[in-house]
């Protein structure tokens, strides 16, 4: 656990001075004041990649419980892969929704 916290606050600081470090103006055109660019002012490959890893977790934890569940109770086998099945492809959906809306609402398209 302390593994986890150490790369989440350094992640955190990562992307944070990165974004300090590189706003620079960048060249005007025709005598204007320079646009500043953040590198990391589109962070929607993080926001997809966030998505993915709740869902796999998400499903990765439904499994194992709906396996050990079916170790203690072998009668109940079918019910309990019903039921994994059902909530499996709901978490899959949800996280599809997700993606649909970081692909195209954020950008500014249509959907």
């Amino acid at each position: 656990m302390k593994f986890v916290k150490t790369a989440l606050l350094g992640t955190a600081a990562f992307l944070a001075l990165t974004t300090v470090a590189f706003a620079q103006p960048e060249t005007a055109g025709a005598g204007g004041a320079g646009n500043y660019y953040a590198p990391l002012s589109e962070l929607r490959s993080l926001a997809v990649g966030l998505v993915i890893i709740g869902a796999a977790m998400g499903i990765g934890g439904l499994g194992r419980s709906s396996v050990e569940s079916m170790a203690r109770q072998p009668e109940m086998a079918g019910n309990i892969r019903a039921a994994l099945v059902l909530a499996a492809a709901l978490i899959e959906g949800v996280a599809f929704f997700a993606l649909i809306i970081i692909g195209f609402v954020i950008t500014g398209h249509p959907v």
